[in-house]
């Protein structure tokens, strides 16, 4: 089997699957894909009952890994995900031993992420980061692949704690679920009770296979003219190097070269999901804004007047084309 047709088959098993469940959130679906077939991490951002857990489970389900669920609340300590050195008096010879966090999964689900304080939130980003922990000065690898799925609520902010910068920029997409469309939700109210157990195909896509497929993607091929697009999308979002009058006005910081890395990543992940054979400047466009949102830093002017960053992600990209 080549490599577009693993992928466009892991795409269809997969999808079919989550829909079968999750009702009109299929460009959600679509990213979350992406994510894992980059091997990377992404933060979901909804209000409460759009599915975004939801998604995150059922992707757990259909493919045969190892899933983890961490409920980040305010007393939660760096120990309670990557885990803990412990004296062991049941064994033959007593010793210390580490015994493993939740943190030791392929797939992991942090929900609601900005609950729990930075102390908390540093030892995760190093488990994104650099893919594995340290405990007791002794490094302990994480499984691979390994793949963070943040949830965060956008309405609740009392007892929350915003994430740094440097965290945000290790998620690659910002993938934010809307309310379903009026027919989707006629849908969703037909077919849906209270406490149902969802009846999904599990394990219907290998680890192997996902494996696979990621290396596919790290080895896609991409046209000089995808590169030169990035690198006039990183360019404009940069207020020193801009050609838009609104990103000199109301950003402070544009975009590093790993948004340019992460994007390229994306982009040759959707063409594979699609049968194609290498990404096209719409791929580059389309994903653009889940991959910028969350980079942008707005300037004092652009606080105040609250200007919206996809709006500006929009006049970086028509300062690009």
């Amino acid at each position: 089997m080549s490599s577009r047709e693993l992928l466009s088959s892991i795409n269809r098993r997969i999808k079919s699957n989550i829909s079968s469940v999750v009702i009109g959130q299929d460009d959600a679906i679509e990213m979350v894909l992406i994510t894992l077939l980059c091997n990377s991490h992404s933060i979901i951002v909804g209000v409460p009952g759009l599915a975004k857990t939801l998604i995150v489970k059922l992707l757990a389900k259909s493919v045969d890994s190892a899933y983890s669920r961490i409920q980040f609340t305010p007393d939660l300590m760096p120990s309670d995900i990557t885990g803990t050195v412990m004296f062991d008096r049941e064994s033959r010879n007593p010793e210390f031993r580490f015994v493993k966090g939740p943190v030791f999964a392929n797939i992991l689900l942090a929900d609601e992420i900005n609950r729990t304080p930075p102390k908390t939130q540093s030892a995760l980003l190093q488990a994104m980061e650099e893919r594995f922990i340290t405990a007791e000065s002794k490094e302990y690898p994480l499984p691979s692949p390994f793949n963070v799925f943040a949830t965060q609520n956008p309405i609740e902010q009392e007892g929350t704690y915003p994430l740094p910068e440097a965290q945000l920029d290790r998620f690659l997409f910002r993938i934010e679920i809307s309310y379903p469309s009026a027919g989707a939700e006629m849908k969703i109210l037909s077919e849906r009770v209270i406490n149902e157990d969802f009846k999904v195909k599990q394990g219907i896509v290998s680890l192997q296979e996902i494996t696979e497929a990621q290396a596919a993607v790290e080895k896609t091929a991409v046209a000089s003219n995808i590169y030169e697009a990035v690198g006039r999308l990183l360019s404009n979002s940069r207020p020193e190097t801009t050609k838009s009058k609104d990103v000199k006005e109301y950003v402070k910081w544009g975009l590093s070269p790993r948004a340019g890395i992460f994007l390229i990543a994306a982009v040759k992940a959707k063409a594979l999901l699609d049968n194609r054979l290498t990404p096209d400047i719409d791929d580059v466009k389309s994903l653009a804004h889940p991959i910028f949102s969350h980079r942008i830093i707005l300037s004092f002017k652009g606080e105040m007047e609250n200007k919206e960053k996809r709006e500006i992600t929009d006049e970086i990209i028509k300062a690009s084309f």
